[in-house]
Protein backbone atom coordinates (compact mmCIF):
# COMPACT_ATOMS: atom_id res chain seq x y z
CA UNK A 1 0.00 0.00 0.00
CA UNK A 2 1.32 3.41 -0.95
CA UNK A 3 1.82 5.81 1.95
CA UNK A 4 1.48 9.56 1.62
CA UNK A 5 1.03 12.48 3.96
CA UNK A 6 -1.72 15.05 3.72
CA UNK A 7 -1.25 18.56 5.05
CA UNK A 8 -4.15 20.14 6.93
CA UNK A 9 -4.54 23.89 7.02
CA UNK A 10 -8.27 24.22 7.74
CA UNK A 11 -10.79 22.20 9.73
CA UNK A 12 -13.00 21.45 6.68
CA UNK A 13 -10.00 19.65 5.18
CA UNK A 14 -9.99 17.32 8.18
CA UNK A 15 -13.62 16.42 7.58
CA UNK A 16 -12.91 15.72 3.92
CA UNK A 17 -9.95 13.50 4.80
CA UNK A 18 -11.90 11.57 7.43
CA UNK A 19 -14.78 11.03 5.02
CA UNK A 20 -12.51 10.04 2.11
CA UNK A 21 -10.57 7.65 4.35
CA UNK A 22 -13.80 6.03 5.56
CA UNK A 23 -14.97 5.56 2.00
CA UNK A 24 -11.57 4.19 0.93
CA UNK A 25 -11.95 1.55 3.65
CA UNK A 26 -15.43 0.84 2.24
CA UNK A 27 -17.08 1.65 5.56
CA UNK A 28 -20.52 3.19 5.80
CA UNK A 29 -21.16 5.86 8.40
CA UNK A 30 -23.16 3.25 10.33
CA UNK A 31 -20.28 0.76 10.32
CA UNK A 32 -17.82 3.41 11.43
CA UNK A 33 -20.23 4.64 14.10
CA UNK A 34 -20.41 1.16 15.63
CA UNK A 35 -16.61 1.00 15.87
CA UNK A 36 -16.46 4.47 17.41
CA UNK A 37 -19.43 3.83 19.73
CA UNK A 38 -21.29 6.78 18.21
CA UNK A 39 -24.54 7.14 16.32
CA UNK A 40 -24.56 7.34 12.53
CA UNK A 41 -25.99 10.85 12.75
CA UNK A 42 -23.08 11.91 15.02
CA UNK A 43 -20.54 10.53 12.54
CA UNK A 44 -22.27 12.46 9.76
CA UNK A 45 -22.29 15.63 11.86
CA UNK A 46 -18.61 15.32 12.77
CA UNK A 47 -17.55 14.69 9.17
CA UNK A 48 -19.26 18.00 8.31
CA UNK A 49 -18.11 19.79 11.49
CA UNK A 50 -14.72 18.27 12.37
CA UNK A 51 -13.82 21.21 14.62
CA UNK A 52 -16.26 19.68 17.13
CA UNK A 53 -14.24 16.46 17.44
CA UNK A 54 -12.50 16.08 20.76
CA UNK A 55 -8.84 15.11 20.56
CA UNK A 56 -9.66 11.69 22.04
CA UNK A 57 -12.36 11.16 19.38
CA UNK A 58 -9.96 12.20 16.61
CA UNK A 59 -7.28 9.78 17.81
CA UNK A 60 -9.79 6.91 17.99
CA UNK A 61 -11.24 7.82 14.59
CA UNK A 62 -7.74 7.80 13.08
CA UNK A 63 -6.97 4.44 14.69
CA UNK A 64 -10.11 2.88 13.22
CA UNK A 65 -9.27 4.22 9.74
CA UNK A 66 -5.56 3.39 9.91
CA UNK A 67 -4.48 7.03 9.96
CA UNK A 68 -1.85 8.75 12.08
CA UNK A 69 -1.43 12.36 13.12
CA UNK A 70 1.77 14.34 12.76
CA UNK A 71 2.51 17.93 13.71
CA UNK A 72 5.36 19.97 12.27
CA UNK A 73 6.44 23.40 11.18
CA UNK A 74 5.38 24.71 7.82
CA UNK A 75 8.09 24.87 5.21
CA UNK A 76 7.97 28.62 4.67
CA UNK A 77 6.05 31.69 5.87
CA UNK A 78 4.66 32.04 2.33
CA UNK A 79 2.69 28.84 2.89
CA UNK A 80 0.91 30.26 5.94
CA UNK A 81 -2.71 31.15 5.37
CA UNK A 82 -5.51 32.31 7.64
CA UNK A 83 -7.27 29.38 9.22
CA UNK A 84 -10.86 29.05 10.30
CA UNK A 85 -9.85 27.68 13.71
Amino acid sequence: MQQHNLVLITSPQLGQILQASRKAKKLSQTQLAKRLVLSQSRVSHLEKNPEQLSFAQLIKWCAVLGLELSVGLRKSPAEQVATDW
